[in-house]
């Protein structure tokens, strides 16, 4: 675990910084200011970890390590000055798919660390993968990722449950970790290029 942990210590800030800058273009999409820029940006970058500390009852990540929030802050400020357009929302979702996946295993792999039971574990994976996106919603007041067809959490869900299944299976060293965060990318890819939904109920009546 102590392997997997180093090997993703850069790519969870590389996943703040992600997540932090969508916060950030939902901030630019509704024409707010630059102070509410860096808070849309802290809340989606550092979210979804702070909510699973907070249940597994983990020092949250963020007040031990600072430099989180600032990187949060600098993700605000590169899109401020440099806007945004097509190009880069169309490569923020793949760094968001990236962060994601990352995210899920992390998630996951910290819970197990500290005794969380296996199941759990997997639903933290999901949680610090998804939670910040869902508050970054509600605030700008779009559609919550729970509420759109595409799949997203699917996504985080698959990752995090490949993880734990392996890592209590006895695997040992990056291959829980690499093989959950391979498979959370490819359905997210799959999501993103091909178009990829869940099925939906298929009760009577029509969607309001």
């Amino acid at each position: 675990m102590d392997a997997l942990a180093a090997a993703f210590v850069w790519f969870d800030y590389a996943a703040v910084a992600v997540f932090g800058a969508t916060g950030a273009i939902a901030a630019a999409q509704r024409k707010h200011d630059i102070v509410t820029f860096a808070f849309f940006a802290a809340v989606t970058g550092v979210g979804g970890g702070t909510m699973r500390d907070l249940l597994i009852g983990a020092p949250v990540f963020w007040v031990q390590r600072p430099s989180y929030i600032v990187v949060c802050i600098v993700m605000a400020a590169v899109i401020w000055v440099f806007g945004t357009g097509p190009g880069r929302m169309r490569a923020l979702l793949w760094l968001d798919a990236l962060g994601m996946a990352a995210y899920s295993v992390v998630g996951a792999a910290k819970a197990l660390t500290l005794g969380v039971p296996p199941f759990s574990a997997v639903l933290m994976g999901v949680l610090t993968a998804c939670f910040g996106g869902i508050v970054r919603d509600v605030l700008a007041h779009e559609p919550s990722v729970l509420l759109r067809r595409e799949i997203y959490v699917s996504c985080a869900l698959v990752g995090a449950s490949l993880f734990v299944v392996l890592y209590v299976l006895g695997v040992r060293g990056i291959w829980p970790g690499a093989a959950g965060f391979a498979a959370a990318f490819a359905v997210r890819a799959g999501a993103i290029s091909r178009g990829w939904t869940l099925p939906a109920f298929p009760g009577r009546g029509k969607p309001r």
